[in-house]
């Protein structure tokens, strides 16, 4: 069963094809244009899919050049965002070639930048390799590196022409890490719909043991959610910043802990946790709901309690996030489960008590 989302962006529109398969389904020639052909992977995905793309390729009778990067957060960097653009220049990459990122998040942020820039701008295609690639990061458009300061602060929106979101492509993901996506997943629920929460819940078992039905409801539920967002603020001016919900203290703790310590899933997870906690001191989320979050990211096995990091660097760190405008830190609050929304009228008192609760927690 083949599942197509279509990101609602006029002339820019694009499908996300999601379903066991869907890589081999022979769409993909549908979104290559010329005859150059540029894989960015990294030296995990490559061994594992790296064949079955080159043979899918095989069909489109284009010259085909792959780069491997090293694996891991701490590769996505400005050094490894040159070392790709070298290569397409080595290979004589000109504007008609199409750039396809295999991979994971890094490797899908870092593609897509390189396509942004590389001759101002060229063909790029999506093939998300982890859970949290498919429902989160593939989509949308935005692309970027890190740099030691905050995450993803260099970077462009620039969407794919496509994506295929293959749930086959997930079966060969450790444990850790598909535990780590199903933490976006839940995001979608917190921010936008009670009942797809409720879901995730009553199919815990499901999910944990990678049912294939369950799994392609969860990644086109989660895209559905992220296209209608991304189509009324593609460039983040507004609502588009819900789906950033627990993301700023995420970011803040990836920063201070060397981008090694935790899986950008995890780091949401806890975030979101700290996001409802904060949500539930403002009154805006009820104690009860707060809860149910904190529990339900942890009957998945993610983390819920932040590391023992000083508030004062956490805000620091905050303070250099995106989402800060005007010299004003905006957040993404809950009123209910479902109902997420940003603002800039964040209790200063009420911050450090949520920063201050989780190093206690630690401390302890």
């Amino acid at each position: 069963m083949t599942r197509i989302v279509t990101v609602p962006l006029g002339d820019r529109s694009y499908p996300i094809y999601i379903g066991a398969g869907v890589l081999r389904s022979g769409r993909l020639a549908e979104h290559i244009a010329g005859s150059q052909v540029a894989i960015v992977t990294n030296t995990v995905v490559a061994p594992l899919w790296l064949k079955t793309l080159n043979t899918v390729l095989a069909d489109s009778n284009a010259k085909v050049d792959v780069f491997e990067l090293p694996d891991g957060e701490a590769e996505k960097n400005l050094s490894n965002y040159e070392a790709i653009l070298d290569f397409l220049i080595a290979h004589k990459h000109n504007r008609s070639t199409t750039v396809i990122a295999l991979g994971g998040g890094v490797v899908g942020d870092m593609a897509g930048f390189a396509a942004a820039t590389y001759q101002r701008g060229v063909r790029f295609v999506q093939i998300p390799t982890t859970l949290l690639a498919q429902v989160d990061s593939s989509v949308g458009g935005k692309t970027a590196v890190n740099h030691p300061q905050g995450k993803n602060l260099i970077g462009a929106f620039y969407q794919p022409e496509a994506v295929f979101a293959d749930t086959e492509l997930l079966a060969t993901l450790p444990a850790r890490e598909w535990r780590a996506g199903i933490a976006e997943v839940i995001k979608y629920g917190i921010i936008q719909d009670c009942n797809f929460f409720n879901w995730l819940i009553e199919h815990n078992q499901a999910l944990l043991e990678m049912s294939s039905d369950a799994i392609i409801h969860a990644v086109g539920r989660s895209c559905e959610i992220k296209a209608e967002v991304v189509a009324q603020d593609e460039r983040e001016g507004g609502i588009r910043a819900i789906l950033n919900y627990g993301h700023t203290f995420a970011h803040a703790i990836e920063a201070l802990t060397g981008y090694n310590t935790y899986l950008h899933g995890e780091a949401v997870a806890i975030g979101m946790v700290m996001a409802a906690d904060l949500s539930w001191r403002q009154g805006l989320l009820t104690l009860n709901d707060s809860a149910r979050i904190k529990q339900a990211i942890g009957t998945f096995g993610l983390p819920v309690v932040p590391p023992a990091l000083e508030s004062e660097a956490m805000l620091n760190a905050m303070g250099m996030d995106k989402k800060v405008l005007d010299g004003r830190l905006r957040l993404i609050l809950a009123r209910s489960i479902g109902d997420a929304f940003v603002t800039d009228a964040v209790d200063q008192q009420l911050l450090q008590a949520t920063l201050s609760a989780g190093k206690r927690l630690c401390d302890d």
